[in-house]
């Protein structure tokens, strides 16, 4: 199937990753004979009964797993029936009438979260039709194939989200049950995000118990599978241990320098990197590993099968939703973001039913002399002249003059901004942000983009109307610096460490707190999931009570879930270590 990325695919094996230098394709080590390669070994595991049920991700590719099938059982003279799930789908028209009300109509980038499930899709009246033969086997593939209530092997195909979006962007996949439909590819990520993602990860959550069989379905021809029981093994020791996502990478108009010449295993033919996607859990796999073959899942699995060991406290408030991401924002030698801000809880519960908003801060991981960051409103603000003078640059595509309303900052090396909901905000050029925030991520309501064309040539959709819903004008003047610039204060020490706390504003839920150490630290999660980053430094080891070990670089994320109980983080680099942890309040959970 085809992708539209210069992005790597997970290779199926990680014989060719380096060793000293920021990991593309972090693995967790299951041991020995836990991963198979291929479908004709898959095929051989899975024909032991007369039925199998073949399920999976929207952008599975079904054709070419038919296409195996078929191949695969002529040839073992198996008589078969093959039954796709999607001849028992609602017809097209029906499903977008349905989902109409979650699809925000004109609205460009924003719907709501849907409340439907897989069963809404399915035609009840056409599916009591289907007659299983008991002299052959018979293959029901698709998504939503264990709908049927059909008992035979359960297999499910997955597909990491950023793999779906590349061939999305390519054209080859079609959101579900949408067949024939023509949308742009901004138009299918936004039913892909409020819709699709929804309904099935809604169902995987439902399967993973029953799963025997699960099948990274990534690599055209080249799939990577392993046992149900290995795999819901694999998410618990991965929830008492440590984790690492797989990060992956967007160039953007903004984009900028600094994440390619650091990271030099990244592909150099993209123009440039905007984000990195080092925690952003909706859309991040994990990669477990077993004697060098590699197969990746969505994250989602690791909150189903294991949430209260990852959150501890955090779990009865956010439950199913991982509440903290990192992400690099680059813009060396690049461009100033969006003049934005996000919405406040009430609205973001509202209008796009989330459950939790998208309060954020900016750590200045590097920056050059002379970076900036624009936080909050000049004293003088007048609510009215500015939304008049947006709107003007909109109609008459005209220079705003961004200084005459918001504050422009020095950004500081290690130095942390904060900006709660409906705060006016945006990095300035020659800054590698780590964003740390609440994970909620595609909320920003852009009011200025400095009159810039996206990198396809095409206007970034702006939110003027929705930003002056949200915006707090009273974020003004000296109370930036006051509320909105966190104060490093030192509240433990040793003989060669220090414990700085970051404080966060009020309104945040998570606290940001840096270990700098030379020689080693012991650290409690205190019943919490720790977000860690090196910042400063080469290289760390991490070692877990329960025995969980690994080796992390600079500019590395990983965490340590709550049930883990403790770690130690030793230092292998020649200078001082310096560790980002993030985690939720006490008070908050």
């Amino acid at each position: 199937m085809n992708r539209l990325s210069n992005q790597p695919q997970v290779p199926v094996y990680d014989t060719d990753q380096p060793l000293n230098s920021y990991t593309l394709f972090p693995s967790f080590d299951l041991g020995s004979s836990r991963i198979s390669y291929g479908y004709e070994s898959l095929f051989d595991q899975v024909f032991a009964g007369q039925v199998v049920l073949m399920d999976g991700y929207v952008g599975v590719d079904w054709r070419e797993i038919s296409t195996k099938l078929k191949h695969y059982l002529a040839n073992k003279d198996f008589t078969f029936t093959l039954v796709n799930m999607a001849d028992f789908y609602k017809p097209t028209n029906e499903i977008l009438e349905m989902i109409a009300p979650d699809l925000g109509g004109d609205d460009p980038v924003f719907g709501k979260k849907t409340q439907r499930n897989m069963a809404d899709y399915i035609d009840w009246g056409k599916l009591e039709t289907l007659q299983l033969s008991t002299d052959h086997i018979t293959v029901i593939y698709g998504c939503g194939a264990a709908q049927t209530g059909i008992k035979g092997k359960l297999v499910y195909f997955d597909l990491p989200k950023n793999e779906l979006q590349y061939r999305m962007r390519a054209g080859s996949v079609q959101n579900l049950g949408c067949s024939g439909q023509q949308k742009n590819a901004k138009q299918m990520y936004k039913h892909f995000f409020f819709v699709d993602w929804e309904i099935c990860n809604r169902e995987k959550k439902a399967l993973l118990a029953k799963l025997d069989y699960v099948v990274d379905q990534q690599r055209p021809d080249h799939p990577t599978w392993m046992s149900g029981e290995d795999f819901r093994q694999g998410l618990e020791a991965m929830s008492h241990a440590y984790f690492r996502v797989r990060p992956w990478f967007e160039p953007g108009v903004w984009g900028g320098q600094w994440l390619r010449e650091h990271i030099p295993e990244l592909p150099q033919n993209e123009p440039n990197y905007a984000w990195s996607f080092e925690m952003i859990v909706p859309e991040n796999g994990l990669i477990f590993s077993s004697e060098g073959l590699l197969l990746e899942v969505s994250f989602d699995w690791l909150m189903y099968q294991a949430g209260e060991n990852i959150l501890g406290k955090a779990h009865h408030r956010f439950g199913d939703d991982f509440p903290i991401r990192f992400d690099f924002l680059d813009t060396f030698d690049g461009g100033n973001l969006s003049l934005q801000c996000h919405p406040t809880d009430a609205y973001a519960k509202a209008h796009f039913g989330e459950k939790f908003t998208q309060d954020e801060t900016y750590y200045i991981m590097d920056n050059r002399p002379g970076a900036n960051v624009y936080l909050g409103f000049q004293k003088d603000i007048e609510p009215e002249r500015f939304k008049k003078e947006l709107e003007k640059s909109i109609h008459e595509k005209s220079v705003l003059e961004v200084e005459r309303f918001v504050q422009k900052l020095p950004s500081q090396k290690h130095g942390l901004y904060l900006i709660p909901n409906g705060t006016v905000h945006c990095s300035g050029v020659d800054n590698l942000v780590l964003e740390i925030s609440a994970t909620p991520y595609i909320y920003t309501f852009k009011m200025y983009d400095w009159q810039r064309l996206d990198l396809n040539g095409e206007p970034r959709p702006l939110n003027v109307e929705r930003a002056f819903d949200n915006l707090d004008f009273e974020r003004k003047g000296e109370e930036v610096q006051r509320t909105l610039v966190s104060r490093p204060e030192v509240i433990a020490s040793g003989s060669d460490w220090q414990l700085v706390e970051l404080p966060t504003h009020e309104q945040h839920f998570y606290k940001v707190m840096r270990y700098e150490f030379d020689t080693e630290i012991s650290v409690p999660t205190d019943g919490q999931c720790h977000l860690l980053m090196l910042v400063e430094g080469e290289t760390i080891s991490l070692s877990t009570e329960n025995g969980g070990q690994a080796k992390f670089h600079y500019a590395e994320t990983f965490a340590v879930p709550a049930a883990a109980g403790s770690y130690k983080l030793k230092n292998h680099g020649a200078s001082r270590a310096m560790v980002i942890i993030s985690f939720v309040k006490d008070s908050a959970c």
